[in-house]
């Protein structure tokens, strides 16, 4: 890889730790910016990573931050706001459309060329939540900026992986209730890998073929949402009760999760689900792209603590 420098904003999160993972494995030098660096201990100790504690809003703090990097990727992304405001909250404003701003702005003041930013399928300016207009807001300002830049952009559906927010925090309460009240179970969804995310992130790096162009990450299969519940279910050994809510209700719950210090749902989230987050027939995927499916992944993390999951986690790594 002819890169040598690259700067992971959003690193410490999620999907940021495997793509950190990848360039390290490449000799590929990271700085991955953060508040509390004292959080972020698996990354430090990895080869060529570095973590800096910087507030990357600063306008000054970003530019001196990108300064002698050759590709900036912004992983920059968040769930919930404690505003509800239209068409966005100042939160999802500051996130998804003010950083993405600055960081081209910081680009072009230091000669950097090549931004690759994390969107979301389904973003857009008419989309029907404030997460997803904004992201929409976010994406257009990037692409905006092909020509001065070299940019490329990646609109994931739900992601998967060990890790994760979804899968893991289905099992995680299915394990521990009884019953299990779930709203828009007729959702639907195309689940992707985190791994595959990462390597379609970190394959476009110098493809030049890949400059401003935008492209939908999904995997394979589309399940909704009550399967795939159904299905941690089964991996985690769990026997509680599912509870189809009705949309009311399912609002209900969502605004009462809402009030939580770190809420796990929101009414916005439900918003979101109104659109299935899956390919349509016009979708854009990257060239070569081959999704890992759900089922070769999930038991060698969700089911870990029972025999069945334990021995499908043997399975998985050795191929079989």
């Amino acid at each position: 890889m002819g890169i040598n420098k690259v700067l992971l904003l959003g690193g410490s999160g999620f999907v940021g730790t495997y793509i950190a993972n990848r360039l390290s494995q490449r000799g590929v030098k990271v700085t991955i910016p953060t508040r509390r660096r004292e959080r972020t201990k698996a990354l430090i100790i990895q080869p060529g990573i570095e973590m800096p504690e910087a507030n990357i809003n600063c306008q000054e703090t970003l530019t001196e931050l990108v300064r002698g990097h050759d590709v900036v990727i912004n992983l920059v992304g968040v769930l919930h706001s404690r505003d509800v405001v239209l068409p966005y909250s100042r939160d999802f404003a500051e996130a998804h459309v003010e950083l993405p701003k600055k960081i081209i702005a910081a680009c072009k003041a230091t000669g950097v060329r090549r931004l690759l930013h994390m969107s979301a399928l389904n973003a857009s300016a008419s989309a029907p939540s404030e997460y997803l207009r904004s992201k929409g807001a976010g994406e257009a300002v990037v692409m905006a900026a092909q020509g001065e830049l070299d940019v490329t952009v990646f609109r994931p559906s739900v992601i998967f992986g060990l890790g994760d927010s979804f899968l893991s925090m289905f099992a995680k309460i299915l394990k521990k209730l009884p019953f299990f009240p779930l709203g828009y179970g007729h959702a639907r969804f195309q689940p992707v890998w985190v791994a595959d995310v990462a390597d379609a992130f970190v394959d476009s790096i110098e493809n030049v073929d890949t400059y401003g162009q935008a492209y939908d990450l999904v995997g394979p299969n589309i399940y909704t949402l009550r399967e795939l519940v159904d299905y941690s279910a089964k991996l985690c050994g769990s026997t509680a009760t599912i509870i189809p809510l009705s949309e009311g209700w399912a609002y209900l719950q969502a605004g009462l999760m809402w009030l939580a210090p770190q809420p796990m749902l929101s009414p916005d989230n439900l918003r979101s689900m109104e659109i299935d987050s899956v390919c349509t027939n016009n979708a854009r995927l990257p060239a070569n792209w081959r999704p890992t499916a759900l089922e070769a992944i999930a038991p060698s993390y969700i089911a870990l603590n029972t025999p069945k999951g334990k021995l499908d986690g043997f399975r998985f790594r050795a191929g079989r």
